[in-house]
């Protein structure tokens, strides 16, 4: 007869883990002798070893008791069972290295690469990196909010690159992003944007997912809340008189 400590050292366990299985009823715990003290039989040491052996492989606590009175049909049945859930894990934690291993490029492991590569091209332009992380986010939510306009969004920004007049109002809105709301500069610049727009059928009135973008653009500074404010009041009013005439 064995004392607990003789027998979790036979098993290969701890006296804890001993008393861990009497408690979720893996192996029955027994009687005090006349002495006060508990002694396991061989058989208890077989069980014990059985146990910490299904343990050891990945098998949940909560199944292990079914396996250990299981006919050796049912003992195969639900290993096979049990190694395609860890199989699944498996797949589970490959995929998510992947993912990890993928944060080392931020912006690709939530972007397509054609949005990553125009990331880029604005910092190769000298845009702030401030700015670059604003247009990231501003594709991040439309790819969320609009998927379908994410093709025709890079067609244009990629063309806005090749006009001077569009990537030189770029280049100012990103300098703008640390001006004062009431700098005479943002004034004009809200002027130059608004003939921009005007020019090229744009619209800047917060309607569906749109509310959203201009949003997140509008928390990156103070001045852009204004001048975002401005333009979508002056597409408004633009909207009622033309509704008008």
């Amino acid at each position: 007869m064995l004392t607990i400590s003789q027998l979790a050292k036979a098993a290969g366990v701890t006296v804890r883990t001993v008393r861990h299985y009497h408690q979720v009823g893996l192996l029955p715990e027994p009687e005090r002798d006349a002495s006060g003290y508990r002694r396991y039989s061989a058989q208890a040491a077989v069980d014990l070893i059985r146990i910490r052996t299904l343990a050891d492989a990945g098998v949940p606590l909560a199944r292990i008791d079914a396996l250990l009175h299981a006919q050796p049909a049912e003992f195969e049945a639900a290993v096979a069972g049990i190694d395609a859930e860890l199989q699944s894990k498996i797949d589970q934690l490959t995929e998510h290295r992947r993912r990890v291993a993928a944060l080392a490029d931020g912006d690709g492991l939530v972007l397509p690469p054609e949005v990553v590569a125009i990331l880029n091209r604005m910092r190769g332009l000298g845009v702030s990196e401030r700015m670059v992380r604003l247009e990231r986010d501003v594709w991040i939510l439309m790819q969320a909010l609009d998927p379908e306009s994410m093709e025709q969004g890079v067609r244009e920004k990629l063309a806005s690159f090749d006009d001077p007049e569009t990537k030189r109002l770029y280049l100012v809105c990103d300098q703008s992003l640390g001006w004062d709301p009431h700098d005479p500069r943002v004034d004009r610049l809200i002027d130059e944007l608004d003939a921009w727009e005007t020019d090229h059928g744009r619209d800047s009135s917060t309607q569906g997912h749109l509310d959203l973008i201009f949003s997140r653009i509008a928390e990156a500074s103070p001045t852009w809340q204004r001048i975002l404010g401005v333009l979508a009041h002056r597409t408004k009013q633009r909207r009622t008189a033309g509704q008008a005439s």
